[in-house]
């Protein structure tokens, strides 16, 4: 139904509105999409290498923890009856 919507803006019914209408709207949708994720993924992109070249000129702020065993992360299991 939201591909009707635009129709009653210029007057015609919902039984009245031609698929040319619908093709447009469809087109021009898609391609506005397309180019709104194209660009939040660079902006995602261009966000990443700047927080890594960060880490990378300031190792001492990110310094690597010494890894545990699964039996140090987890508690003991003891079953309640």
């Amino acid at each position: 139904m939201v591909l009707f919507v635009p129709n009653d803006g210029f007057g015609l019914s919902r039984r009245n509105a031609g698929v040319h209408r619908q093709i447009l709207f469809t087109t021009v949708g898609w391609f506005v999409g397309y180019h709104m994720v194209k660009r939040a993924e660079y902006l995602h992109a261009k966000q990443d290498r700047e927080l890594f070249e960060y880490v990378r000129q300031h190792p001492e702020d990110f310094k690597l923890k010494e890894k545990k065993k699964v039996g140090e992360i987890l508690e003991d299991f003891h079953p309640i009856r």
